[in-house]
């Protein structure tokens, strides 16, 4: 009868490069599936395969799901074909084997590196092998990096997407052609804007005509492109659409690339336009360099001198369309007096036409008045001022940005850090460190966590500071006459605009 309810666990992913090689996915269970055929004592309970996921974290779904069938005791053993399929964090490896599994009372076994918990107390050399991993992943991480690079400076196209006018060539996938079509409208937009048509203008027409934005373009030629900074309903061209494709170098047939940055498990980073890997002459211009350099200039000149005291919008950022979504923007009518009255439009109207939504007109002046009037009335009916400030801070608090996100890193970084203290003076008792080894990691870990403990501290800091800073404010607004930006941006959480003049303001002090 057998004893150990086995689970087969497999991982592969980009990094390793090695699909074609024995860690494919097919081999290794092909490999794992032998290996437990010729025991008796094991019955297979299932295999769970994370394909196309990193080995320098353990948030895969299988491997979750396989932690979730351990801790309800369906699995009690796990067999891996090596430890870096298993994972590549050191340290988050080392708990698995060495805490979380002995808990749940789990055997591990890795085949190819002779380890089985059941069997033997795991190697000494253990530690380094998952350093090794971990490193390794590293190692791959950067010459993949170093390779891309390697590939944009030599002037190949490195990209999932090619820039509206161009395709990838059938022949070679790293080398830009034209696209007919797409490259004709390209020209267009740099005709017309040379002949004085604003960018806004410019979208007006290509909307009217029936040209399609280059995001439904490429939908409509089956690529799955996103653009993830456009509203989710706006199909059409719009202004920054076309001041994006002015000021590409690509139509001039410059390759621009290495625009982002990305390391292993950290987010993308904008690079500083300066270090963008530009190489001149790889693909067949759209545009020439006469019409080319007659935009930049005009795009230079046109560049809006606004006077901040006079135009400055305080309801920036906070206005949207009720129907569309888009930001409402800000114009003025001018009076037979030569006064101005100001007003605000839909941003999608001002910009694309009443084919693509309405005006939503609301004037300036009315819409102070009415969020003055209300803020007052409001704050006038407030028994307890201290209490409204108290209950709403942590709304506010998100709002001004304060770092939640921070706060928690820190916080997981201070309980790791009081993991890894515990865990030293554990591994000094069962004689792995001597007292001078251990002595020179638990002051390094508490360096570390009394550094985090004051980031905690200056954080908490902020957050006084700005309950304090916003509670005067609310005291000021009882005798308040006029509003401004910063009275806007303290109440106002957003402030939406339907047709006939209804409107929805949305306060930061609402439950």
């Amino acid at each position: 009868m057998s004893i150990f309810s086995v689970a087969i666990y497999i991982r592969l992913s980009r990094e390793d490069g090695d699909k074609e090689e024995s860690d494919s996915v097919g081999n290794q269970r092909k490999l794992l599936t032998e290996y437990i055929k010729g025991e008796k004592e094991f019955t297979l309970h299932d295999i769970y395969i994370d394909d196309g996921f990193t080995g320098t974290n353990f948030n895969r779904p299988s491997f979750q799901r396989m932690l979730s069938d351990i801790e309800s005791k369906d699995v009690n053993c796990v067999i891996v074909k090596d430890l870096s399929r298993f994972g590549r964090d050191y340290i988050e490896t080392g708990r698995y084997l060495e805490r979380i599994f002995p808990k749940y009372k789990v055997r591990f076994i890795s085949v190819t590196d002779h380890i089985d918990s059941f069997k033997q107390e795991y190697d000494l050399l253990l530690p380094i092998k998952n350093i090794f991993n971990e490193q390794y992943a590293r190692d791959i991480s950067n010459k993949i990096r170093e390779t891309i690079k390697i590939k944009q400076k030599s002037g190949q196209f490195i990209g999932a997407f090619a820039s509206y006018g161009y395709k990838k060539s059938p022949d070679n996938k790293n080398q830009l052609i034209i696209d007919t079509y797409a490259a004709e409208i390209v020209r267009q937009i740099f005709v017309m804007y040379i002949q004085g048509y604003g960018k806004q203008s410019i979208a007006k027409k290509l909307n009217e005509r029936g040209i399609l934005c280059p995001s439904e373009y490429k939908k409509m030629h089956g690529e799955n492109y996103k653009n993830g900074n456009r509203l989710q309903s706006t199909s059409y061209w719009t202004y920054s659409t076309v001041n994006s494709i002015l000021r590409n170098e690509m139509y001039i047939g410059t390759m621009v690339q290495g625009k982002k940055h990305q390391y292993m498990r950290s987010k993308q980073r904008a690079v500083e336009q300066e270090k963008w890997i530009r190489v001149t002459n790889t693909h067949e211009s759209i545009i020439d360099k006469e019409i080319w350099n007659k935009a930049q200039v005009l795009l230079k000149k046109r560049q809006r001198n606004i006077e901040w005291k006079k135009d400055m919008n305080i309801f920036a950022g906070f206005l949207q369309c009720g129907d569309c979504g888009r930001t409402m923007t800000k114009t003025f009518w001018q009076c037979a007096d030569g006064s101005k009255r100001y007003f605000f439009y839909c941003g999608t109207y001002k910009r694309s036409g009443k084919n693509y939504c309405t005006a939503h007109s609301f004037p300036f002046e009315v819409l102070h008045n009415i969020l003055l009037k209300d803020l007052k009335e409001i704050i006038g009916s407030v028994e307890n001022l201290e209490e409204l400030v108290s209950e709403q801070m942590k709304k506010k608090i998100k709002q001004q940005k304060i770092p939640e996100r921070e706060s928690i890193h820190i916080r997981e970084e201070l309980e790791k850090m009081e993991k890894l203290r515990q865990s030293v003076y554990e591994d000094y008792k069962e004689g792995i460190l001597t007292k001078e080894e251990c002595l020179i990691y638990r002051e390094k870990y508490e360096k570390k966590k009394s550094f985090y403990e004051k980031q905690l501290e200056i954080l908490k800091d902020k957050e006084r500071l700005l309950k304090e800073t916003w509670r005067n404010q609310v005291l000021k607004l009882k005798d308040i006459k006029e509003l401004d930006r910063e009275i806007v941006v303290d109440m106002v959480d957003k402030i939406i605009i339907y047709e006939n003049h209804h409107i929805k303001i949305s306060y930061n002090f609402q439950a």
